[in-house]
């Protein structure tokens, strides 16, 4: 039986495509330079971002650097806008990831967050009304490692005291999420809730059909006895 939860935070209990957005092409655009040219400087970035090498400051002026287009004050344009665009999602966090929380609680279910972040979304996650909720939490900032690595997923069950068997992982399956959570032996289904938000090129993970599709939140309440 199903003791411990553990969700992924971005397109799983809150999404990125609703209200303000701020993504790659938008900075691109706000740079005047080409989107996929941007794209691919900045996600050159990435590892090091999620894993606490980079601020999110210092990767946008690595970006910035390497495309030669850096100067202090476009940086702080950037991060402004993406702390706009953040506050907006959390501040847009749906009724329904709230009342599937408050359920587990209510039904003494341990719950765990793992998610791979950098640190302006950390910051954000820290502040917001779900965190809460969380018993324990992996964020790759902090761990220097991120998912799919499996000393995320041991370390988590380590804290909760459970054996893999008797955790359900909840995640929209970017990242090999899903896989690594059933390779550790882990319940694993993927939620499809936010999938018609999102757009190309940032549709994190397609539909993976060997995990079960959950697409309302409050379904994955069906997968703790499963």
């Amino acid at each position: 039986m199903v003791q411990v939860v553990i969700f992924d935070m971005f397109e799983t209990l809150v999404t990125l495509f609703t209200g303000k957005t701020y993504f790659g092409e938008d900075a691109a655009t706000d740079m005047g330079i080409d989107p996929v040219t941007y794209r691919k400087a900045w996600h050159e970035t990435e590892a090091d971002r999620s894993t606490g090498k980079l601020t999110m400051k210092e990767g946008i002026a690595k970006t910035l650097k390497s495309l030669g287009i850096y100067s202090e004050d476009k940086v702080e344009f950037i991060v402004s806008k993406r702390i706009a665009a953040l506050k907006d999602t959390f501040n847009s966090i749906p009724d329904d990831s709230v009342k599937l929380l408050e359920e587990l609680k209510k039904r003494g279910i341990k719950i765990g967050l793992m998610t791979n972040t950098f640190d302006d979304e950390r910051d954000l996650i820290r502040g917001c009304k779900l965190f809460p909720f969380f018993d324990a939490v992996r964020i790759s900032y902090e761990q220097g490692i991120q998912k799919p690595d499996p000393r995320l997923y041991q370390s988590i069950m380590d804290e909760f005291g459970v054996t893999a068997d008797q955790c359900l992982f909840v995640g929209d399956g970017g990242s090999r999420e899903l896989y690594a959570a059933r390779d550790i032996g882990m319940k694993a289904v993927q939620c499809s809730w936010f999938r018609p938000l999102a757009f190309e090129p940032h549709i994190p993970c397609p539909v993976l059909p060997e995990f079960p599709q959950v697409m309302n939140q409050l379904d994955v309440l069906d997968y703790l006895d499963s």
